[in-house]
């Protein structure tokens, strides 16, 4: 890991991570996210600035574009781990790390401190100076906060959403249970869809046009991505409440604009002023990712031309993709550094079309209506994931024979294991609904890549795809290796300056706070 993180550790974590949560909940706002330009707020208001500026902080730390090293402690040592994308070569403290279950309460704080510090603060304060009188900026606000603190409480479930910047009479903050924090997750959406689409119809002129790092203004654009957004959290409620969870899948597919149907709408974040997309840093300048076991069983047991576009090949098995396995016990860097890379990256992917296919195949599988059939959407699907980058699904989506490979780890064979699973590519209607479901995420799962987080939460909701457990778990019991990972316990931080609000999450949850513990929609 950088050498930042080799000298920032214990306490001084504590202390950054405090002063993160100290500005994200605060009701001070006019304190946070200062006026940069020495200018009033009047004349701010005529350009929009007064309310846009704030934006572009926001979305740039959905996923954190910088510093380099948050993003890595924010999501590389969590979900694009846990999902079987990506694994360290690096034996991080001994092996008492996340990719063992060793949980690092210093790493993981930072997804808390992200959400709160550099969008949820962000964004009220520009409600604050918007003051109503900017409402398409209000809705796309929401649009906002949703996507990027769904992603935080799909890590640790119950969150401070609804009370938001709002303390208690003993001046701390609420927590919502995930059931509630998604039912404001849908209302949020509803709204903010129900403001823009108007401005959309009526060809309004494109307010935010230059604080938008996604679709430069285009109203459709983000009426699309918060549809398909909604349909996202609706398919991930589908076990839990299956009821409420087909009402808003319908109603964002059946909603005049719609959900995405094409690439042109795919939902990426454009890097600023030529910053690297971080995980290039993490791969090339620091060494400290590689490709993962499962993505070698399976792309390489498909033949799947998405290989090449998505990692490079090994130094140590020249002309072959070779994946590490996560949760090994690793002795040294250079073991296993010539590992398969991952390639470059351009803008931050964190929605696409392919996977708006996916959701809605789920859907129709389960009887939803999705306008089509779940064969049609899981070949739209595959056929679309393959367009992104630049090729031809057509052979792919008839091929009935191939299965996922058996790892061979190309170091230590004690790390070898037989593929997880046999599910083939193309789609049979004879199938049960639970071998139709694993193909349908399987290949969501190849598709949603490099997007570690989303795929780790539909992992845990439905086991697919099928993944090779951590070989060494220094959990103490806490967490399953069979059963894997759930959740990530909540900050230290939050326990010392908001017990009450932590005694109502900890009541929230299944069980004991600690990363056994499945999540509100996770259940078997």
């Amino acid at each position: 890991m950088k050498s930042i993180l080799k000298n920032i550790t214990g306490t001084a974590f504590a202390i950054l991570i405090a002063g993160f949560l100290f500005q994200s909940c605060t009701k001070d706002f006019d304190d946070i996210n200062t006026n940069p330009y020495g200018i009033s707020d009047k004349q701010l208001e005529a350009d929009f600035k007064l309310v846009g500026e704030p934006f572009k902080q926001a979305q740039m730390n959905i996923y954190t574009i910088t510093p380099v090293w948050v993003m890595q402690l924010q999501q590389n040592l969590l979900g694009d781990v846990y999902s079987g994308y990506m694994m360290p070569p690096t034996p991080f403290r001994g092996n008492n790390n996340n990719m063992t279950y060793a949980l690092v309460d210093g790493w993981n704080g930072f997804v808390w401190s992200v959400g709160y510090g550099s969008v949820m603060a962000p964004l009220a304060n520009s409600d604050r100076k918007g003051d109503g009188k900017f409402p398409s900026f209000e809705a796309w606000a929401k649009i906002i906060r949703v996507e990027a603190m769904h992603r935080v409480s799909d890590i640790y479930g119950p969150i401070i959403y609804s009370s938001y910047g709002k303390p208690n009479d003993n001046n701390q903050f609420d927590y919502d249970c995930q059931s509630k924090v998604y039912d404001e997750f849908f209302k949020d959406l509803t709204s903010a869809v129900e403001v823009l689409t108007p401005y959309a119809e009526g060809d309004s002129a494109q307010q935010f046009a230059t604080f938008d790092l996604a679709y430069g203004g285009n109203y459709t654009s983000w009426i699309k991505f918060a549809n398909s957004l909604r349909l996202r959290l609706a398919i991930r409620i589908s076990k839990v409440d299956p009821a409420r969870g087909q009402a808003e899948a319908e109603a964002a597919v059946n909603h005049s604009i719609g959900v995405m149907t094409g690439n042109i709408d795919n939902f990426f974040i454009q890097n600023q002023s030529g910053l690297s997309h971080p995980l290039n840093i993490i791969n090339n300048a620091w060494n400290d990712v590689r490709m993962g076991a499962p993505m070698d069983s399976y792309l390489s047991g498909y033949n799947d031309e998405r290989i090449g576009k998505y990692f490079q090949t090994s130094d140590i098995s020249p002309n072959e993709f070779v994946g590490i396995r996560q949760g090994i016990d690793i002795v040294a860097k250079v073991d296993y550094q010539g590992f398969s890379k991952l390639a470059e990256f351009g803008a931050v992917q964190l929605m696409t079309c392919a996977e708006v296919y996916f959701l809605r195949a789920e859907g129709a599988l389960r009887g939803w209506d999705m306008g089509g059939s779940a064969q049609e959407f899981y070949n739209s699907g595959i056929t679309t994931s393959f367009e992104q980058h630049g090729l031809d699904a057509s052979g792919y989506i008839v091929d009935n024979t191939s299965t996922p490979a058996d790892y061979t780890d190309a170091f230590n064979a004690d790390n070898n294991r037989t593929a997880a699973s046999d599910i083939t590519i193309q789609w049979n209607d004879g199938d049960n609904f639970e071998r139709q479901l694993e193909r349908v995420i399987t290949q969501k799962w190849i598709a949603v890549y490099p997007d570690g987080q989303e795929a780790w939460s539909e992992f845990r909701r439905t086991g697919y795809p099928k993944l090779f457990p951590v070989s060494v778990n220094n959990s103490n019991g806490t967490i399953s290796t069979e059963d894997f990972i759930k959740r990530v316990n909540f900050v230290e931080a939050e326990y010392q300056t908001n017990p009450d609000g932590i005694a109502t999450a900890v009541s929230c949850l299944n069980g004991p706070d600690n990363g056994g513990t499945n999540l509100w929609w996770d259940i078997d």
